[in-house]
């Protein structure tokens, strides 16, 4: 096929690569324009920018899609569809509609679970046992077009927002080479999503991090491991914020926020209900520590009672 990818994100990156590799032909890239980063503050590209430029693609980034100049410049493009992932733009009607096939998405969640924004933390945070890419064709709502595929996969107990990121990104690059080739043989129908089991995962906020021990500890726990790299959770003692990298649930008494210290060294705080261990923390501009090697360096005695945080913002 006669190919667009719109694109931004490392979760971006294999199916740009698994789209060349096979065989179709990607006559733009669109990305999101380079911006300032890092104490240099130089500009730096986006993942699927620096993919495209070694792979020989042209690259456009414009600042915004709703112009009549950018919709006619897509429209002479002539594309058989577009592929649409972790884009960052909101496409307008003149876009959607100018591919033969139309636009196309690879969302990582089983929709209609988990439209919008942060599917993979929020799957995570909710406790679900499984999550998956859906293969959708796009309309004007927010992820809400006919399905083309979907696949799952299950969430262990050990996975993290980057482990599940990782895997969804190769399994979303398979299935939309199987999806194109479907298309192509026409032996593939857009299904209309259910009304029934919408979600909306709305995007995370920095200060969403903030571990609230009034929560029951299993709550925490995936807040830790959805959370992680980014936004983050921490704690706040003596006026420094903690990071907390790694968690697992224990037993604990006291009321919420109070610090004990386990037979291994290793800190609990306890919860609404139950107890969370700490297993990794780091101060800022400190590496990360196992939580017994940390407590060597950092007082946190049994006993102390960790405030909870002073506003928990609610997802927006």
């Amino acid at each position: 096929m006669k190919l667009a990818f719109l694109g931004t994100s490392e979760f971006a990156v294999p199916a740009l690569k698994a789209l060349v590799e096979g065989g179709h032909d990607v006559v733009a890239v669109y990305t999101r324009a380079p911006k300032p980063a890092g104490r240099g503050q130089q500009e730096r590209r986006t993942p699927v920018h620096e993919l495209a430029l070694s792979l020989g693609l042209a690259v456009r980034t414009p600042k915004g899609l709703r112009s009549e100049e950018e919709a006619a410049a897509f429209k002479a493009l002539d594309l058989d569809a577009a592929v649409v992932v972790s884009y960052g733009h909101i496409l307008p009607k003149a876009f959607l509609e100018a591919p033969v096939l139309g636009c196309i998405n690879i969302h990582g969640s089983l929709l209609p679970r988990w439209r919008g924004a942060a599917p993979i933390h929020r799957a995570i945070l909710a406790g679900d046992a499984e999550t998956g890419v859906t293969i959708m064709r796009m309309d004007e709502g927010l992820d809400t077009g006919p399905m083309l595929l979907a696949e799952s996969t299950p969430i262990s107990a050990a996975d993290t927002a980057e482990t599940v990121h990782d895997r969804l990104a190769e399994l979303g690059g398979r299935l939309i080479v199987s999806t194109l080739d479907a298309l192509v043989a026409k032996t593939i129908e857009p299904v209309p999503q259910p009304d029934d089991g919408v979600t909306y995962a709305h995007k995370l906020g920095k200060e969403e991090g903030a571990l609230d021990w009034r929560r029951p500890a299993a709550e925490l726990e995936r807040k830790v491991r959805g959370f992680h790299p980014w936004p983050g959770t921490w704690f706040d003692v003596e006026g420094e914020r903690i990071k907390v990298l790694g968690a697992a649930l224990a037993l604990a008494a006291g009321a919420p926020g109070t610090v004990s210290i386990g037979r291994d060294g290793f800190p609990v705080v306890a919860c609404g209900v139950g107890g969370l261990k700490l297993l990794k923390l780091q101060r800022a501009g400190k590496s990360a520590q196992a939580a017994d090697a940390f407590l060597r360096g950092f007082a946190l005695a049994a006993g102390t009672v960790l405030a909870p945080p002073a506003v928990v913002p609610l997802p927006t």
